[in-house]
């Protein structure tokens, strides 16, 4: 799969003969243009009978690096970033399998051999029209400053397309990691721009339970203390992107100042059982409001992103559950469960709580990266049996994203709110 091509000199026109006639730029004259004309229209014809949504024109100015990520606003000035459509886009992305030097093999779903047409599409909001990603605007942007993804897996994808994206422009180099590389560190050296992915399931304190010294799949959470790991790095960080779901879903006991107060899934005598939906609401409560507190913090822009949905059909991920769909599927057959919407919306009021508490205190800006409706689309675009999973042989990934793939538009979004916040962020 190849980049665009490069572009190729104009001839000069402003010559001794301007005006040329049509054998001097096509050989046949107008026959020749004729001919390409009505083959173009040939072309829309058999096109639209394939893709009838698809056929959409987009007026607006040409998009460059000194230009915001979102033009092209409607009537009344609203872009619905978040609201919108895939459409066909057969330049397919900035980046493969061969020019990204950090892809790991668990999201290289062209070399496990999946067919690569789910590459071939792009976000479309309604009232504009978004920009290809442009790796040297972002690294622009971001100059001397570290941006990190706090979360699970999810997050750490998110920074594995950024990667990609952005290694079009600078190669990066790998200052840090941990043994699981769940603790990564990447530096830009030309723009001093560095990337850390902060693992976290719950954004807040966390143990894992052990019995007769053997871990098990349940956990004591502190919903009144941020994750230790995420407070001690804050220091550093200029730019944060949170999330976080995937592992509430299990038996977990719930502490507040230091005292149990219930679970999730224990059905257990004595203690009050909560719903998923609640915990995670007061996880990402404490997270936002502990992150704007120490003055010495250099946190600048906090970014909420939201829940994405996994794509299992026919059973889940250990009951032989699959994602074998070809192309997206449309608004009104979008594949999102109750869970993943109630999940949003409360990472949305909270993110909205949380901006409303710091205008009263100037303090950081919060921004929403809602992704949740424009994946819901996309089942198409998971990894399923093409990845490299030596040690779950015969188990589909519907959960993480291939690379390249649908999530690259997870950092054009981004792209876009940074720009947004552009002049704020070279203050300091």
């Amino acid at each position: 799969m190849a980049n665009e091509s490069e572009s190729i000199t104009p001839p000069n026109l402003y010559g001794t003969n301007p005006i040329r006639k049509p054998r001097q730029i096509l050989p046949g004259g107008r026959t020749t243009l004729a001919v390409i004309l009505l083959s173009t229209v040939v072309f829309v014809l058999v096109f639209s009978n394939y893709y009838p949504e698809q056929i959409q024109i987009v007026y607006g100015s040409a998009h460059t690096s000194h230009q915001t990520a979102i033009t092209d606003h409607d009537d009344n000035g609203n872009c619905k970033l978040f609201n919108g459509t895939w459409i066909r886009d057969l330049r397919g992305p900035i980046y493969n399998n061969m020019t990204c030097p950090t892809l790991p093999d668990s999201k290289n779903c062209g070399k496990y051999g999946k067919q690569m047409d789910y590459v071939n599409w792009r976000w479309m909001p309604h009232g504009c029209d978004m920009g290809r990603f442009e790796p040297q605007l972002f690294l622009n942007i971001v100059q001397g400053k570290t941006l990190a993804f706090a979360g699970d897996s999810m997050g750490r994808n998110q920074m594995e397309s950024l990667l990609c994206l952005l290694s079009q422009v600078e190669a990066p180099i790998k200052v840090h990691s941990d043994t699981e590389d769940k603790f990564i560190t990447w530096h830009f050296r030309s723009h001093n721009f560095t990337l850390m992915a902060l693992w976290t399931k719950f954004l807040v304190e966390e143990s894992q339970r052990e019995i007769n010294g053997t871990l098990v799949q349940s956990h004591d959470m502190h919903l009144d203390k941020l994750d230790a790991r995420l407070a001690t790095n804050l220091h550093e960080i200029n730019i944060l992107v949170v999330s976080g779901s995937r592992w509430f879903f299990r038996k977990n006991y719930l502490y507040e100042e230091g005292k149990l107060i219930g679970c999730i899934y224990c059905s257990e005598d004595n203690i009050t059982n909560f719903s998923v939906i609640s915990v995670i609401q007061r996880a990402f409560r404490t997270a936002l409001s502990n992150l704007d507190s120490p003055q010495e913090f250099r946190l600048q822009l906090t970014v909420v992103r939201t829940a994405t949905t996994a794509h299992f059909e026919n059973g889940d991920w250990d009951t032989g559950g699959t994602c074998n769909r070809t192309e997206p599927v449309g608004e009104g057959t979008a594949m999102t469960g109750t869970g993943e919407l109630e999940i949003r919306n409360v990472q949305v009021e909270e993110a909205n709580r949380a901006q409303k508490d710091n205008n009263h205190k100037r303090g950081m800006n919060i921004e929403i990266l809602d992704i949740t409706k424009a994946m819901s689309m996309r089942p198409d675009g998971h990894p399923g049996l093409h990845w490299d999973n030596q040690w779950m042989k015969g188990y589909s990934d519907c959960s993480h994203w291939c690379l390249p793939g649908p999530i690259d538009t997870w950092n054009e979004l981004l792209l876009a709110v940074l720009t947004k916040y552009r002049k704020n962020l070279e203050k300091q």
